[in-house]
């Protein structure tokens, strides 16, 4: 079953790739919003993940490790953030901007030697027979071991937040840190934890990328993903299920614009490229506008530092 030149099937399974990388950003920063904190340092700690990723699987030579080590790498990052905002009380928005900044020049500086290195190969989780199914097996039965994990990270973040005492502790925190304190809550400390959650999905999200998703190292390698996923989660309302309907969304269009591009289609794919990036201006300017937090359900207390002697 063909459209043209371009294997629905083959559209669909890409899709889920491609949309990787922005589903586990997008969650985990989902959890550090939830807590009440803004980090637009995603990108900054995708891009440690996808070279501290990469660097631990070429030097073990165990791709599992490598998604260890882009885990360990993202989240240390994180935890500069957290120091610098829940310590320090540095705004939240400069800060995340700050360790974006500093994230791609670290990466740099430690992917100095790596270009055209290959890590070891991730393979395909082995599902035997359900893999040959016509059409379902490709989409659905055909993918490596973080494809599956991305989704499953979306219902786990589900069920916690929605049926958990820890669930709504988190969300306690977001919306009124001052009663939360009052009640008794360690808020820094609840929001340290959510920022290193957020962290090492990202971490892992980056290494995605650097060991599956393109096979290798090069400065730069996330393309702004992290960024996304940040306005994934705006579009998304904060709650799960709707992160995994956005990022799919976000993939589809990046497959798609690929797919067209080599079918060699009279659209122009600049436009469907640029795409993506126009909604995450576009999400990210209604975020900014009061009135639109508020439609959107944002937190209350998101983006505001807190300090126990106020």
């Amino acid at each position: 079953m063909m459209l043209g030149d371009i294997n629905p099937a083959v559209l669909i399974a890409s899709l889920m790739v491609a949309s990787v990388p922005i589903i586990l950003a997008a969650i985990g920063e989902l959890v550090v919003e939830k807590a009440g904190v803004l980090n637009l340092g995603v990108e900054g700690m995708m891009i440690m993940g996808a070279i501290c990723g990469f660097v631990t699987a070429v030097a073990t030579g165990n791709p599992y490790l490598g998604f260890l080590g882009g885990a360990v790498g993202a989240a240390a990052l994180s935890l500069v953030f957290g120091f610098l905002t829940q310590f320090m009380l540095s705004n939240q928005v400069a800060t995340g901007l700050a360790l974006t900044l500093f994230g791609q020049g670290l990466s740099s500086l430690i992917g100095q030697g790596y270009n055209g290195v290959k890590p070891p190969l991730t393979g395909t989780v082995p599902l035997g027979p359900l893999a040959d199914i016509p059409v379902l097996g490709r989409i659905l039965f055909d993918h490596d071991w973080v494809v599956y994990f991305s989704v499953a990270s979306i219902a786990a973040v589900w069920a916690v937040l929605k049926y958990t005492r820890v669930g709504l502790i988190l969300r306690a925190v977001g919306e009124s840190h001052d009663a939360a304190h009052a009640l008794g809550y360690k808020v820094i400390r609840i929001r340290i934890l959510a920022i290193m959650f957020g962290g090492a999905m990202a971490g892992i999200g980056g290494a995605y990328v650097s060991l599956i998703r393109v096979p290798q190292w090069t400065d730069g390698i996330t393309a702004g993903a992290g960024w996304i996923a940040l306005a994934i989660v705006v579009f998304a309302s904060w709650k799960p299920w709707r992160v995994l309907l956005g990022a799919y969304l976000f993939g589809g269009i990046t497959v798609l614009q690929l797919n067209l591009q080599a079918a060699g289609a009279a659209i122009p794919a600049h436009y469907l490229s640029m795409a993506p990036y126009l909604i995450t201006i576009l999400v990210l300017v209604v975020m900014s506008s009061g009135k639109g937090r508020a439609s959107l359900n944002a937190p209350a207390a998101l983006g505001q530092n807190f300090h126990a002697s106020r």
